[in-house]
């Protein structure tokens, strides 16, 4: 009961009850655009089946193998749980590696970006070290946990929760060191405007250069309390988009921070945790449980299994949260020309279907699609 009442007001958001369906595409994109964008987004389904499934393959060789050398390695479990997560990740990555590069070859193919692979590696890899440090450190932990107490998960499950909440907060300085101050005066004194409608003063926007590897235009928002940052990345203010449509991305990632999802997300991590450290105890106990080292191939394949398999979930929450994000700009800005003419756009710079398929919108979309942003900019009224 407890779980359910934390989850609905999770769930809940500002924006009212909207028909954001029965729009005609056609009205906003023509028909060769439409047909680009499903070309490029065809490809983009089968890179990525290609690869989730190249995943659970060598996930579950892995699973068939590893056991037999880590149990041979002859160190403790601690050292033995090291080895073997090093081995995992490493393996993983050199598997997800072709995919990745066919993937910045496809985004070149349709014009997105460059096909600089060192560009891209070297964003790559500002982001793939913390999170492997964060990953060896949780296999560290959940070993340990589990090789001393039957029902580790309730100990691993409060440290775990505060290591994301650690990490979440300093990602926020993180982003700040990768990126620079806005330089642009009249977008300064808009981002003072929209901070004030928001109730957000004194968050900091920043530019993060990523021209060197893509030509698609974003931001995000990241850390949260004093750790706060908006990170507008500089392709948006290339020339491709008008002041009004940098004012509606600028008001969308305040209305985040208002609506202090970075939090929230937070908060359904850790309702999600629990259970899924005790399924991981039910399934491993017939092996040895999770504190044999042996079973983390085992383990590694049963939560990417389970990010699949929730992954529709996950998505319908992140959906739920950028519409809020959607309304609050709209509110912030009154501007739902500007907000209208950014949809629009996304599908130029990079190549968004407006109407995804069931593949595309269940598991890759974590934003509404085009066409319910663009429905909701025809349903607002200023209040």
């Amino acid at each position: 009961m407890v779980w359910c009442v934390a989850a609905w007001l999770l769930y809940r958001t500002s924006v009212p009850s909207l028909h954001l369906t029965g729009f005609d595409e056609n009205r906003f994109f023509s028909a060769h655009a439409l047909a680009r964008a499903r070309s490029f987004s065809r490809g983009e389904d089968v890179l990525w089946l290609l690869s989730t499934a190249a995943e659970l393959l060598a996930l579950g060789v892995l699973t068939w193998r590893l056991p037999r050398s880590i149990r041979q390695i002859g160190l403790s479990r601690i050292g033995s749980a090291i080895v073997g997560g090093m081995v995992l990740l490493v393996s993983i990555w050199f598997v997800s590696l072709p995919f990745s590069f066919a993937d910045l070859w496809w985004q070149h193919h349709w014009g997105l970006g460059p096909f600089d692979v060192l560009a891209w590696f070297s964003a790559q890899w500002s982001t793939l070290a913390p999170e492997a440090v964060s990953v060896m450190a949780g296999i560290v932990l959940v070993v340990g946990l589990a090789g001393r107490y039957r029902r580790w998960w309730l100990f691993a499950w409060p440290v775990i929760v505060g290591l994301a909440v650690l990490f979440a907060f300093v990602s926020g300085w993180l982003g700040a060191t990768s990126s620079h101050p806005l330089g642009n005066a009249q977008l300064r004194s808009d981002v003072t405007r929209i901070e004030r409608a928001e109730h957000v003063s004194g968050t900091p926007v920043r530019v993060q250069d990523v021209s060197s590897w893509t030509s698609q235009a974003n931001a995000f928002t990241t850390g949260f309390g004093p750790a706060t940052h908006v990170v507008v990345w500089n392709t948006l203010l290339d020339g491709r988009f008008s002041r009004g449509e940098i004012d509606v991305v600028l008001a969308h990632e305040l209305g985040h921070v208002r609506s202090r999802h970075i939090l929230k997300a937070l908060g359904w991590s850790a309702l999600f945790t629990l259970p899924t450290l005790w399924l991981l105890a039910f399934v491993t106990r017939r092996r040895g449980g999770v504190g044999d080292p042996a079973n983390l191939p085992f383990v590694l394949l049963t939560l990417t299994v389970l990010a699949l398999l929730t992954a529709p979930v996950q998505n319908v929450v992140s959906r739920r949260y950028e519409a809020e994000a959607d309304w609050r700009a709209l509110n912030a800005t009154h501007d739902p020309a500007s907000a209208r003419a950014l949809f629009e756009s996304f599908e130029r710079t990079s190549l968004e279907d407006p109407n995804p398929g069931p593949l595309d919108y269940l598991w890759l979309e974590n934003h509404p699609t085009l066409m319910q942003r663009i429905g909701m900019t025809e349903r607002w009224k200023p209040s």
